[in-house]
């Protein structure tokens, strides 16, 4: 005996598949902009690798220490340019992130919640029920409690089969009176 149902409701089913499709697709955006970062900063290393290895070569194969500041200075300006369009991409894919964030949540947020709603309203009406069937069981058991003798009664009734009361004390003295009937006073004397 479980307190909670076994079985899924399909309002919780519609739920979580609702929620589920959202997260799913808010992953997908975020994965796509993250290869994006990556690829990103993958092309900006060769790039930079490239530029430097270039630059070295040059230093490396000049005769005059000019040559070797000429060398430098010419690529410092094509590898500004390249830093520059390396930000630019970095906006440009945030900006599409956020874009794309926006279309997915303005996607589902409706579906899911509605069906938000429509869990909170069986939740609801289930522990409306719930409770009305712990009310009853509680009601029933004080019943039993206040008025133990009420079935027993009725079985002895039943069992008799004349319908007549239950038996009662033989005697017609109470049962102190009826102990107290022969001794004697404690006071100065016999019983009168």
């Amino acid at each position: 005996m479980y307190p909670y149902p076994q079985s899924v409701t399909p309002a919780v089913r519609t739920h979580v598949d609702a929620h589920t499709a959202f997260v799913n697709d808010l992953s997908k955006s975020l994965f796509r902009s993250f290869q994006q970062m990556v690829e990103l900063n993958i092309q900006l290393a060769q790039t930079m690798l490239e530029e430097t290895t270039l630059a070295s070569q040059r230093a490396l194969t000049a005769d005059r220490q000019t040559d070797i500041l000429s060398a430098a200075s010419a690529r410092a300006q094509p590898a500004t340019e390249k830093l520059r369009s390396y930000q630019q991409h970095i906006a440009r894919v945030a900006a599409d992130t956020q874009v794309d964030m926006a279309r997915v949540t303005e996607q589902h947020v409706q579906n899911t919640a509605r069906t938000a709603r429509a869990l909170a309203d069986e939740v609801a009406r289930t522990a409306a029920e719930e409770t009305e069937r712990g009310i009853r069981n509680q009601q029933e058991t004080l019943r039993n409690i206040s008025d133990p003798f009420a079935k027993s009664d009725g079985a002895i009734h039943a069992r008799s089969g004349d319908g007549a009361a239950p038996p009662s004390q033989s005697s017609s003295t109470p049962p102190a009176q009826a102990g107290q009937a022969g001794q004697p006073n404690r006071q100065g004397g016999a019983a009168h």
